[in-house]
C-alpha cells in the first residue's frame, strides 16, 4: 500500500463515530469495548457443535461466522431452533453473526434467498455476504428486501381465531338445533349446517408486553456494557479470497469497491486481503481469512504453509498491520486446538496488538 488511509491510523471508537451503516459503528465500538478483532468462522459439523463453540468461544471474539448448509441437526423453527438460539448466545456474548452464504444470483433470487426459505438467514444473522459476478444490481436488490424486513419486524402479527354456528333468522324459537337442521327444502332433505372458523390479524409493536424476546430461560442475558446491536442488516463484498488460483482480478475487486459505495447504508465492507479504503470518505469494514499463528514458540511474522487444498495463510501482523485489515477470520487454528477457548484468547491478543501497533 502506497499511502496510509487514515481508517488505518484512527481508532476504532473514533470511526464508529464516523460510520455511515450503524451496524458497522455498532461493530466497531463493540470492538473497542470487548479489545478484539477476531471473527471465528465456525466450521463445524453439527449443530451441537456449533452452539458449543459459539457459546465458549463467545467471549473472545466479536464476530461469530457460519455456514448454515453444512451444519447436519441444524433447527429451522424460527422461535426456538439454531438460529434463534445463536442469537441468544450473540446477545449474552456480544459478538455478531455473520453468514457466510455468498449469495450471487439475480436480484429477486437473492432476495427470497436471504428473507424467505427454510433458514430465512435474514432474521437470526446481522451480516451476510455477496459476490457481485451476477451484477451490481444484485446490491440493491438485497438492499431493498433488507428494508422491507427491517419495516415489519417493528410490528408482529396477532392471530385470533374464532368457531362458531352462524346463526340464521329461518330457525323458529322452538326448533331444536342439532348438528343438522332442516333446510326447508321442497324435497324435505336435511341440510348440515358447517361451523365457521373466523381468523382475524392485527399488528402489534414488537415492544408490546404480550411478547417476549427470550426463546428459553435465560436468552434474556445482554452482554455488559453495550446495547443490543441495531436492527439493521448489513452486507459484506466478497472483494477478494485468500485461496490460490482466485479468479477475482482488479477489475472485479474495483466494480465491488463502487457497489459498495454506491449503497453505503446496506454495505459494511468487504471480505478481502487488504484495505480497499482509497477515497477521502471511504470508512467501510474489512474481514479477512486465511489468519493463522504458528506455535507459540516460532516465528510469527510472513506466511505460514497452506492447507493443501488451496488455502493460504498469513499472520496477524501482517493481515493487519502491513495489509490494513480489520478484522481477522480464525477457524481451524482454533478449532482443531486441544484448548479452543485458550487458543482463541492467543488470536485475540495477537490481533489486538497488532491493531494497537498499526495506530503508531
Amino acid at each position: 500500500m502506497s499511502t496510509r488511509h487514515p481508517t488505518l491510523t484512527a481508532p476504532y471508537a473514533e470511526r464508529a463515530d464516523h460510520a455511515v451503516h450503524p451496524l458497522t459503528s455498532y461493530l466497531f465500538r463493540l470492538m473497542d469495548l470487548k479489545e478484539s478483532n477476531l471473527c471465528l468462522s465456525a466450521d463445524v459439523q453439527t449443530a451441537r457443535e456449533l452452539l458449543f463453540m459459539a457459546d465458549k468461544l463467545g467471549p473472545s471474539i466479536v464476530v461469530l461466522k457460519t455456514h448454515y448448509d453444512l451444519i447436519a441437526g441444524w433447527d429451522y423453527n424460527p422461535q426456538t431452533g439454531t438460529g434463534a438460539k445463536l442469537a441468544a448466545l450473540a446477545r449474552k456474548h456480544g459478538f455478531l453473526i455473520f453468514e457466510d452464504r455468498k449469495f450471487v444470483d439475480i436480484g429477486k433470487t437473492v432476495q427470497m434467498q436471504y428473507t424467505a426459505g427454510t433458514a430465512r438467514i435474514i432474521d437470526w444473522a446481522h451480516i451476510t455476504n455477496a459476490n457481485i459476478h451476477a451484477g451490481k444490481d444484485m446490491v440493491r436488490a438485497m438492499a431493498e428486501a433488507a428494508a422491507r424486513w427491517k419495516e415489519r419486524i417493528h410490528y408482529e402479527v396477532k392471530t385470533s381465531v374464532s368457531v362458531g354456528t352462524p346463526v340464521s333468522e329461518r330457525f323458529d324459537d322452538g326448533e331444536e338445533h342439532g348438528d343438522e337442521h332442516s333446510s326447508g327444502d321442497g324435497d324435505g332433505r336435511k341440510g348440515s349446517i358447517v361451523s365457521i372458523t373466523t381468523v382475524t390479524q392485527s399488528f402489534e409493536p414488537v415492544d408490546s408486553p404480550r411478547l417476549s424476546k427470550s426463546t428459553t430461560e435465560g436468552d434474556e442475558v445482554l452482554f455488559a456494557g453495550i446495547e443490543e446491536p441495531p436492527a439493521d442488516r448489513g452486507l459484506l463484498l466478497l472483494a477478494q479470497m485468500s485461496s490460490k488460483g482466485c479468479l477475482m482480478d482488479k477489475e472485479y475487486t474495483q466494480a465491488c469497491v463502487e457497489a459498495a459505495r454506491e449503497n453505503r447504508s446496506f454495505v459494511m465492507g468487504y471480505v478481502a486481503q487488504e484495505s480497499l479504503n482509497t477515497a477521502p470518505n471511504d470508512n467501510f469494514i474489512h474481514m479477512t481469512p486465511g489468519c493463522k499463528l504458528p506455535p507459540p514458540d516460532e516465528e510469527e511474522n510472513g506466511e505460514i504453509e497452506g492447507d493443501g487444498l488451496g488455502q493460504q495463510y498469513n499472520t496477524p501482523a501482517k493481515l493487519i498491520g502491513v495489509c490494513g485489515t480489520d478484522i481477522v477470520i480464525v477457524g481451524r487454528g482454533i478449532i482443531n486446538n486441544g484448548d479452543p477457548p485458550s487458543e482463541a484468547e492467543r488470536y485475540r491478543k495477537k490481533a489486538w496488538k497488532a491493531y494497537l501497533a498499526r495506530l503508531e
